[in-house]
């Protein structure tokens, strides 16, 4: 299959071979600056609004694209305890620290901390642009397609629920609502994909939407 032909390919159409040459052909080979000019983020549908503040602390999300018959996502739930984005719906990830190599490997080993998916099934294809949150965050994704046979065990202190998502109803456009709430002050509006109980939204649907725009819409 040719990965060029994307925007006249359906999601539901790819298997693991076709997303992973799909995925090398559109995402970014290395890791984006995070000034990188027109990042998305949570202000995109909020124009007018002041944006997002400067001084960022970076992180790093794993976007775990399982190779199974058809495609999911693996996510997970955010305890209720966290500072920040508690009971949540969140890719494995976390703040980028001093130590960690680069975006993919604090994105890994935050993968390992909370949910113990072992690097072994994972390969990696790519990155998306920078994405910045309200909270104070910017977050470098990296998406890999991970072969299954894990096992996961979910690190109580951080993550209350594993869960997978088909990979083409995340793909769906239909699926991407627009919803709002108050939000300090203000109201803000945001991406959201409820599918069955769970409601994805916010940090989490914004970079889904930004991994649709740049595999089907490149």
């Amino acid at each position: 299959m040719n990965p060029l032909s994307a925007p006249n390919m359906a999601a539901a159409d790819l298997d693991a071979l076709a997303f992973e040459g799909l995925a090398r052909a559109r995402l970014l080979p290395n890791p984006p600056l995070l000034n990188e000019p027109h990042s998305p983020g949570d202000d995109d549908l909020n124009p007018g609004t002041g944006g997002i503040a400067a001084g960022l602390r970076h992180a790093a999300v794993l976007v775990p694209v399982v190779a199974r018959d058809p495609l999911t996502v693996l996510l997970t739930a955010r305890t209720e305890h966290l500072p920040s984005h508690a009971g949540q719906i969140a890719f494995p990830g976390g703040k980028v620290e001093t130590y960690d190599s680069g975006p993919l490997a604090a994105a890994l080993r935050e993968a390992r901390e909370e949910i113990a998916l072992d690097d072994a099934f994972i390969e990696p294809v790519g990155y998306l642009s920078p994405y910045r949150t309200g909270t104070g965050f910017i977050i470098t994704p990296s998406v890999a397609l991970v072969r299954p046979g894990f096992n996961l065990i979910a690190n109580p202190e951080e993550v209350a629920d594993v869960f997978e998502v088909p990979f083409a109803f995340l793909m769906d456009e239909a699926n991407h609502q627009i919803h709002s709430r108050a939000w300090r002050g203000a109201e803000r509006r945001f991406y959201a994909m409820p599918y069955g109980e769970r409601y994805i939204w916010g940090a989490t649907a914004g970079i889904i939407r930004t991994l649709y725009r740049r595999l089907f819409n490149a």
